[in-house]
């Protein structure tokens, strides 16, 4: 068997808010719902399984997610929409708008707990030839 990823445990300050703010702005559903965990599945069938953690025991991390060019354009208008605070750059320079590294779009935003989302359309370095 190859090695993939199954899940991983997201932080957050409200288990219910992080997974559902996630879940709706890429139009992804709620898995399910066990223990201390809401779960939100990706397509590749990886979970972010949330739970609930207390403020000073969440460390910030950085999430990215490759996304289609449509699946963008959508998560793009809802991240205006609601006036969701975002930036081209990792470094929080580039206030409000987007970047086209590799060809593609991306942007970075914050999740109610703090960590750092990206999407992209194209992985770093571009498509293989």
């Amino acid at each position: 068997m190859s090695v993939e990823l199954n899940h991983t445990i997201v932080h957050a300050r409200d288990n219910r808010e992080s997974a559902e703010f996630f879940a709706e702005l890429l139009g992804l559903e709620i898995a399910g719902e066990w223990g201390p965990f809401v779960a939100v599945a990706l397509s590749n069938g990886v979970t972010l399984d949330f739970a609930t953690a207390p403020a000073e025991h969440i460390t910030p991390q950085h999430y990215a997610f490759l996304v289609s060019e449509e699946e963008f354009e959508a998560a793009y208008a809802k991240i205006k929409e609601r006036g969701i605070e975002h930036w081209a750059d990792p470094h929080r320079k580039r206030h409000g708008t987007i970047n086209h590294n590799d060809g593609g779009s991306g942007v970075y935003f914050l999740d109610p707990a703090g960590h750092a989302m990206e999407l992209i359309t194209v992985p770093y370095g571009g498509w293989p030839a």
